[in-house]
């Protein structure tokens, strides 16, 4: 029977219990929700199916030690309790990241360097030499994370963010974070049982992901590399073999339509999409969308127009009154889903939501809201059977009014400036190369979804 042991999967604020389902339904042990993560338990190959299936994970933590620190002193003697022997070598490279929320450690850069000196000093003492630190690529990262006078040391098994799926060849400005774009698509309840529409696609991130989802494909199949490969315990053939199973796997019926009034966005989405090998699934057009017209299929909407943030257009209060002129007369029937910050943009819109879900985009609070477009008045609807919120959908709203106390949408949210640090932000990427020659198995799978995909 393998050993199973305690793991951390972060995300973003909102996704928590998104992710406890993933978990949940990937057969973790013992997952309980907390602040921007989910705890589990599982083998080592929960581990390494955790990096690689999980949609909206951002890392994969593996917890080496747990105590109580007062003091800079007290870090340093409850890290260089640990034999490190266990987890480096002087041929390896390490580097250390911290989150802090503490009122005695401010600054989360001197937790590191405290964690970094007593791992160094006890290498000193025991071989007298010491392993380098290598920030940009280590063999081996690790991760202390202090709640008042809790610590957490752990091992990070996923190395670079696991929002950095790979498929991501370019970029348009202010691209939604995969992360969060799969969160998003898996709130929907949408698996692929009805067509897909992002009518403001930009470079396609919604629409790669919800082919993914779709698909049921692990959005790791283009990752270059996890943390753990680089561990000394690594299990070369059990990660082939959760590499190399596509079992679970699954046809989609439907198809997947993204739009963009710019061209360029519209040619950075096709590129991505390409890169994917999905663009059997996905269909992506030049289109304004006040143009938009009734789909002939049963539909689901999707999007994140701009916020007038980091993206505006000439007059944004007419571009939210448009979208909800388009989902009143070209989308009865459907369900639409809109991921916005201001409250006056959603008031343009003019249409009530029937469920609103806070998200963090970013450190914009946002919030993601569904419109049920059905035709005629609310009343006749409801009496028809039609349901506007379930009792599920209650319970949930009334959860989240928590997380909106002493909100305002023009005041942004400046909450520990380390919020995932690095993950919480959306990278761009140029002309990434995709890895050739680096691992066989990897490259056939690759190459056998490209070919699939090309037009």
């Amino acid at each position: 029977m393998t050993q199973e042991f305690e793991l951390i999967a972060k995300t973003f604020m909102g996704l928590e219990p998104v992710l406890a389902r993933e978990l949940t339904d990937l057969g973790a042990n013992n997952v309980k929700i907390g602040r921007r993560m989910v705890t589990f338990s599982g083998d080592k190959e929960m581990m390494y199916r955790a990096n690689f299936q999980l949609h909206t994970a951002i890392r994969v933590l593996k917890p080496i030690k747990h105590f109580r620190a007062l003091s800079a002193e007290d870090v340093y003697e409850g890290v260089k309790s640990v034999d490190w022997s266990e987890y480096l070598s002087l041929e390896k490279t390490f580097a250390v990241d911290s989150v802090v929320f503490s009122d005695e450690f401010r600054h989360s850069k001197f937790v590191a360097y405290k964690v970094k000196d007593a791992i160094v000093d006890q290498f000193r003492e025991k071989t007298g030499k010491r392993p380098n630190i290598s920030i940009t690529n280590p063999d081996t990262r690790l991760h202390i994370h202090i709640a008042d006078d809790r610590c957490t040391l752990s091992l990070d098994s996923s190395g670079e963010s696991l929002h950095r799926r790979g498929y991501r060849q370019e970029s348009v400005e202010a691209p939604l974070n995969e992360v969060l774009a799969a969160g998003m698509i898996l709130m929907t309840g949408w698996h692929g049982e009805c067509d897909f529409i992002d009518p403001m696609c930009g470079s396609g991130t919604l629409l790669i992901e919800a082919a993914l989802i779709a698909h049921n494909m692990a959005p790791g199949l283009f990752r270059k590399e996890f943390a753990f490969e680089k561990w000394p315990d690594f299990d070369s053939e059990l990660f082939d073999s959760i590499y190399n199973d596509d079992s679970k796997e699954r046809p989609f019926a439907h198809h997947i339509y993204g739009y963009d009034i710019d061209i360029k966005a519209v040619n950075t989405a096709r590129l991505n999409a390409r890169a994917a090998g999905l663009t059997k699934d996905i269909t992506i057009a030049e289109q304004d969308f006040k143009n938009f017209l009734q789909p002939k299929e049963r539909s689901i909407i999707v999007t994140n127009p701009p916020y007038g943030e980091r993206i505006s257009t000439p007059n944004l209060m007419a571009t939210y009154k448009m979208i909800g002129e388009r989902f009143k007369h070209q989308f009865i029937g459907n369900d639409a889903w809109v991921l916005s910050y201001r409250e006056e943009c959603f008031e343009q819109i003019g249409l009530k939501p029937s469920i609103k879900i806070p998200l963090y985009n970013g450190s914009l609070e946002c919030e993601f809201r569904r419109y049920q477009m059905f035709d005629g008045k609310m009343r006749v609807f409801r009496e028809e059977g039609g349901t506007v919120k379930t009792e599920e959908e209650k319970r949930q709203m009334a959860e989240k009014r928590r997380f909106k106390q002493n909100r305002e949408f023009k005041q942004r949210m400046e909450e520990q400036a380390e919020n995932a640090n690095a993950d919480i932000r959306s990278f761009r990427f140029q002309s990434i190369e995709r890895q050739r020659g680096k691992d066989a198995r990897r490259d056939d799978k690759k190459n056998r979804r490209f070919d699939h995909g090309m037009d």
